[in-house]
């Protein structure tokens, strides 16, 4: 009934709160994962014939160095995209440990792009592949990994055939870990780069040379990290949980997600763009 859809009610999902977003998720999302992951290798395949073949045109601050870590990471992240599309699709079926793995490597794939961005951001780290750029390279992917950790402890198989990111209570410490550093990353990490950047005339000279193309990773990043931020407030009871919000939020929520999986196709597009111009 439209008329209790502003209603406040303990479960949401309960009667007559009817949430609609799943149905459409489960509809949309498998051509549109199957779609991007097509499109992100074509276009990382195509960013790294052209950093092997014209290895002279990208300079600082488009650094070889770490625009192939940035085409391993977007590549590593459309790799997950077929068997995600699959398990939405068709259920889940390969078990606990595989969807703990898969959310462990997505979101290693992601910290990992966005470490990179903020060590291109802020220094010359990456001018030269020396031994001190390798030895970055190894302590950034570890310490990715590190905080990826948490995301492969709160995600789970739920009903059986759904692999999900989040199988535990909202309150859950290892969650509550997991969150934290997903809004350092995706939200206070973009806010204080473009902090420094308006304070620093340097870096912003370095936006002015294409450096800030990478900022297109983040860019889009930046609304799921608010998203993140919003659902804990729902389902921790600390905003008012109406259907009617519970609903809304769902869609953009999703809508947030599919803008930030955008990335491994639009990032490798976008600085091709950038060295052809």
């Amino acid at each position: 009934d439209s008329t209790d859809s502003n209603d406040t009610f303990v479960d949401y999902d309960a009667a007559p709160c009817h949430n609609r977003f799943c149905p459409l998720f489960q509809r949309v999302a498998p051509p549109f994962l199957a779609a991007t992951c097509v499109a992100a290798a074509l276009a990382t395949a195509a960013l790294l014939v052209a950093l092997a073949k014209r290895p002279q045109a990208w300079r600082w601050p488009r650094s070889r160095a770490v625009l192939a870590q940035l085409a391993l990471g977007t590549a590593l992240f459309a790799a997950l995209l077929p068997a995600l599309a699959a398990g939405i699709a068709w259920g889940w079926h390969l078990g606990t440990g595989a969807c703990r793995l898969t959310h462990l490597l997505w979101h290693w794939s992601l910290f990992a792009q966005a470490l990179l961005v903020a060590s291109g951001s802020c220094g010359t780290a990456w001018a030269r592949w020396d031994p001190r750029s390798r030895r970055l390279a190894v302590a950034l992917w570890a310490v990715a990994l590190l905080l990826a950790t948490p995301a492969a402890l709160v995600s789970g198989v739920a009903a059986g055939t759904a692999c999900v990111r989040r199988s535990v209570g909202i309150l859950a410490p290892a969650y509550l870990l997991h969150l934290t550093l997903c809004l350092c990353l995706l939200l206070l990490l973009p806010a204080g780069l473009l902090l420094a950047a308006l304070a620093v005339p340097r870096l912003r000279a370095s936006w002015a040379g294409g450096a800030g193309l990478v900022w297109l990773f983040l860019g889009l990043w930046v609304p799921y990290g608010a998203g993140l931020a919003g659902e804990f407030l729902l389902q921790a009871r600390l905003l008012e949980p109406t259907c009617g919000s519970f609903e809304h939020f769902d869609l953009a929520l999703g809508l947030s997600e599919g803008l930030g999986v955008l990335h491994c196709s639009l990032g490798p597009l976008g600085l091709l763009l950038a060295w052809r111009c």
